[in-house]
């Protein structure tokens, strides 16, 4: 028997409603959440949404709702626009969370 091995064993997946939202090899785990380089973020899925939280040591927050196929998930991905300097190495980045399956 031939074992075959993944060429590609380090990619993230980031997937919701049937379709990859992203994928990089080059996440960067904060809190057990991983955070996608944006350029791996597919940008049709992302729509704009007015909800912010604040972290104590992150700073403050901006979501994203997802849109694919017709369905919307509101809130599901997030990201920190100017991150205080304890998270500078998220800032450019985006994390999911709501349903979306993030796995290798």
């Amino acid at each position: 028997m031939r074992t075959i091995k993944n060429p590609r064993p380090n990619i993230m997946k980031a997937e919701w409603n049937n379709q990859v939202i992203a994928e990089s090899d080059a996440t960067i785990v904060v809190e057990n959440n991983h955070y996608f380089p944006q350029e791996s973020v597919k940008k049709e899925f992302l729509k704009p949404s007015s909800t912010h939280s604040t972290c104590p040591w992150k700073g403050l927050a901006s979501y994203y709702y997802l849109d694919v196929d017709g369905k919307q998930n509101p809130d599901a991905a997030w990201f920190y626009p100017e991150p205080k300097d304890a998270a500078k190495q998220i800032k450019n980045y985006v994390a999911f969370w709501k349903g979306v399956k993030v796995a290798q």
